[in-house]
């Protein structure tokens, strides 16, 4: 039994407009050579030189000012390495330095695809049948940077979705690091990385059981300075550094639209980007509301899952999950604890669902197996497509599924709602497959979401065209669930 799917004539399309002044850093020595070309200047050519700059830049940036400054500050020790007085240098000299290490990145060039969708903090001033919404999306660029950005909208009460306006310009956050970790918890991580065990014990056997991040920074840095070090050993403390630096928070200043925010790679463990964010709405037991999205931090050789928590859209804190069923990519929270645990869905293996109970939200074991692929359209694998919404009559969980030729389709699964490993059916033919003027894109034949919710008793659905563009569609729920009990 099919079930029908409204598609909306919306479409996100990747913009090359939105761009973020970004920290260019050309190598040690070449990065020498510029200083010295600039302290060559006498004050006056140093002044118009950066008015020129500002003239064409400035418009494109909140205070580019400030950004040539911070950049500037990042090769402070290069700088005094050169014998120059830092301190001693003009202001605009400062800022010059700094725009030469400085460059636009266009974030979405490439490609704005598989969205999720959550309700936002603020209800107010609606009419009856209207919800506003926040929705993100994984936007790439140049070299296939991956960073989130968002959207706000109102969904009517005939589910057409009304986009606000985007903002002028793009903000990255003030970066905050974790001061203090507790040892045991960091080796155990750093075990389930298979980090090589002989250099973990060479670094951390003389920290304390709580240890400070600069001790640990410090250790590292002085170790990877030294010219005769092994690839091997290299790496390994490399992997030390990023796991460390993968605990932040972030904050982003409140003169800022949400469309102008975007979470770019900060740490590390995400230089390659941060991929597929699976946004819920979280409610705890005692009813307090935050939003929270599993992620997938990529540095080009290794994955690492991580969770983002906010409560306001401003504020955001981000941390690595643990466990042996925090191994792979397809992680999604359930927006409420069940049975006074967390639940998360994962596809620890490639290939199938797992369902995973936890007392702390970061801390992953103990996969549950949930579904295995039963149909032809997803032989090749199945997995989550955004964490699992509530109904009265179980939980809907909507699934990916990739076939022949790497297609990938949507389907929809529903779970008991006090045991969510008890599936209660399962639609035999995709919910979405992708249309013949959905196949092309950066990636053919892929339709993709990170997640949905519900409004007036229909599925708001936003989904992916071939890791492009992105769309929605609309199901109507008790078409939905009736197919679905009947699917058993």
């Amino acid at each position: 039994m099919r079930v029908s799917v409204v598609r909306k004539n919306i479409k996100f399309t990747p913009d090359s407009r939105r761009v973020v002044a970004r920290y260019f850093m050309n190598g040690y020595e070449r990065t020498q050579q510029m200083v010295l070309r600039i302290m060559m200047l006498d004050e006056k050519q140093v002044t118009q030189t950066l008015e020129q700059t500002l003239r064409e830049f400035a418009r494109r940036h909140r205070n580019i000012s400030a950004v040539f400054f911070r950049h500037c500050e990042k090769i402070r020790p290069i700088i005094e390495s050169m014998e120059i007085d830092y301190e001693g240098m003009s202001v605009d000299r400062k800022m010059l330095i700094g725009s030469y290490c400085t460059m636009e990145y266009a974030i979405e060039s490439a490609a704005i695809f598989n969205p999720s969708i959550v309700e936002d903090f603020d209800q107010t001033g609606l009419e009856a049948g209207e919800k506003r919404v926040v929705i993100s999306f994984r936007a790439t660029g140049e070299g296939h940077i991956s960073s989130i950005v968002f959207r706000r909208g109102i969904l009517d009460r005939d589910n057409n979705l009304h986009i606000m306006k985007i903002g002028n310009h793009i903000d990255k956050a003030e970066i905050e690091h974790k001061t203090l970790f507790n040892k045991e918890r960091f080796l155990t991580k750093l075990a389930e990385m298979h980090t090589t065990d002989k250099y973990i014990v060479q670094i951390m056997q003389d920290l304390p059981n709580e240890f400070e991040f600069a001790v640990l920074k410090n250790i590292l840095k002085t170790s990877l300075s030294d010219p005769l070090i092994r690839e091997e050993r290299k790496m390994a403390l490399q992997e030390i550094l990023w796991l460390a630096n993968s605990f932040y928070d972030i904050q982003f200043k409140h003169d800022s639209d949400i469309t102008e925010r975007v979470i770019f790679p900060i740490s590390e463990s995400e230089s390659r980007g941060i991929e597929d964010a699976r946004f819920v709405r979280f409610v705890d037991d005692d009813n307090s509301v935050r939003v929270m999205a599993t992620y997938t931090a990529y540095n080009g050789h290794t994955i690492l899952p991580k969770l983002i928590s906010t409560e306001d859209f401003y504020n955001f804190r981000v941390m690595p999950l643990h466990g042996v069923g925090a191994q792979n990519k397809n992680l999604a929270l359930f927006p409420r604890k069940i049975k006074g645990k967390y639940a998360m869905l994962a596809r620890i293996d490639g290939v199938n669902n797992y369902i995973m109970y936890s007392e702390r939200v970061t801390q992953w074991n103990t996969p549950i197996l949930l579904q295995e692929p039963r149909y032809t359209w997803e032989f090749t694998q199945i997995g989550n497509c955004g964490s699992p919404l509530w109904t009265p009559e179980g939980w809907l969980v909507i699934t990916h599924g990739v076939g022949t030729m790497r297609r990938y389709c949507i389907g929809a699964s529903l779970f008991d709602l006090d045991d969510p490993s008890k599936e209660i059916g399962r639609l035999t033919e995709p919910l979405l497959a992708p249309l013949e003027d959905e196949r092309e894109g950066y990636v053919p034949n892929v339709v993709y979401s990170c997640g949905a919710l519900i409004h007036n008793d229909s599925l708001i659905l936003p989904y992916a065209v071939s890791d492009y563009c992105s769309t929605y569609g609309v199901v109507n729920m008790a078409e939905l669930i009736d197919a679905l009990k009947k699917s058993k």
